[in-house]
């Protein structure tokens, strides 16, 4: 059995099933308004450049902005819940299968953090005291890319869940204290640090027992890594449900008790506990995070209000994938639910969800101070009427959903 060959014809039917969606993205509105965007923010930055603020921590920029993108790892596997019987006695070269997958998951993740150095480079070169080199920069970069996919390829193989889940959380640690040293810390320091940090943790890793092959939980990701590309096609498209990833998330284990246990209101409760222990929960809570951050920076300014704005539309996108949750359900055609009941549950609860977030995220614009009450208040007047459009929008297609049905 030729194992490369195996996993190149996996790769390329799982970019075929994909491929018919790209004219639809490229006409796609959001895709437009993205594109804007990005217009709109390569004007901002350079205009930033040619003024830049005194007193930047662009120290601290540049760490949260390449700690993520050197040290955050994944690979597509391609593999299927069969593969743990028919490619078993294969287990020996699997190596073979493997090697192009974690090459293409380092070199596409590796480019992308040199974009984010690049990006970040004129503004790093214009506010820090002693620039660094680039090229050497670049180089301790890909230098913790590369560690931090080999450390990752070694939790997979873990043989304790709690083993690997600790690695994870040392992983990011020594690739935040080798960015931080080099950022910080005089040229030949920051090196020697870095170095000696990188070989404890190579020996590290050599500790905990491992799988020769960990099928399950390559499959597991493999399972979740489609699931992602389906919800990212969901943006801009009508596509295929995906099965949705549960988190056991017990802080939020009672949200949605109070509702009252009725026929009108049964499926705001499963999409309550759906949201609760659901990707969208996570994704929604970071670019909120991100969010507050930015808008607290630029809290005095319209761009803090333009920040506002593009959060909240892009959190308005992905609680809108909430529609999709169940849509293929056979147990909710067998439940008494009201007519309509699903799409005036999922309106409902997007708005007052994004609602919220616009509020929330509303904060930092309110803590300009007096003198720039006018602005945020008008900028929240935008964010409400923002959250009343996508509500409009989620209201036609859930109507044109039932219509079909």
């Amino acid at each position: 059995m030729n194992l490369r060959e195996l996993q190149r014809e996996r790769r390329s039917r799982a970019a075929g099933k994909l491929l018919p969606y790209v004219g639809y993205i490229i006409q796609s509105g959001v895709a437009v308004v993205l594109l804007f965007i990005l217009i709109a923010f390569s004007a901002w930055y350079t205009s930033l450049l040619k003024d830049v603020p005194s007193g930047v921590p662009i120290r601290w920029i540049m760490l949260a902005v390449l700690l993520p993108a050197a040290v955050h790892s994944s690979f597509r596997t391609y593999l299927q819940p069969a593969d743990a019987v028919f490619l078993l006695p294969q287990e020996h070269r699997m190596h073979e299968y493997f090697a192009s997958s974690w090459t293409r998951g380092t070199v596409w993740k590796g480019l992308r953090l040199l974009l984010a150095l690049i990006l970040l480079w004129p503004l790093y070169i214009r506010t820090a005291e002693s620039p660094k080199s680039l090229f050497v920069t670049a180089a301790l970069l890909l230098g913790v890319k590369l560690l931090s996919a080999y450390g990752c390829w070694r939790e997979l193989k873990m043989l304790s869940p709690v083993a690997s889940a600790g690695y994870r959380l040392l992983r990011w640690a020594v690739g935040g204290l080798i960015i931080a040293a080099w950022l910080w810390q005089p040229y030949h320091k920051g090196l020697g640090f870095s170095m000696l940090l990188a070989a404890a943790y190579l020996a590290a890793l050599a500790v905990p027992g491992r799988h020769a092959v960990p099928w399950e939980r390559l499959i597991a990701q493999e399972k979740a890594q489609s699931g992602r590309a389906q919800m990212l096609l969901g943006w801009f498209v009508e596509a295929p449900g995906r099965q949705q990833r549960v988190y056991s998330r017990r802080w939020l284990s009672r949200w949605g008790a109070g509702l009252p246990w009725r026929r009108d209101s049964a499926y705001r409760y499963l999409l309550t506990k759906s949201f609760a222990r659901g990707d969208v929960l996570g994704i929604v809570l970071r670019i909120g995070l991100l969010a507050l951050l930015l808008e607290w920076w630029n809290r005095g300014s319209l761009i803090g209000a333009g920040i506002y704005l593009f959060f909240l539309f892009i959190t308005g996108v992905q609680l809108s994938a909430l529609s999709k949750l169940h849509g293929e359900s056979f147990w909710l055609t067998v439940y008494p639910l009201p007519e309509n009941s699903r799409s005036r549950s999922t309106v409902s609860f997007v708005f007052r969800l994004h609602l919220a977030f616009a509020l929330v995220l509303w904060l930092p614009l309110a803590a300009g101070g007096s003198g720039e009450l006018p602005k945020a208040l008008g900028a929240l007047a935008a964010g409400v009427v923002l959250t009343l459009i996508i509500r409009l929008r989620l209201a036609r297609k859930m109507g044109r959903t039932d219509d079909d049905i």
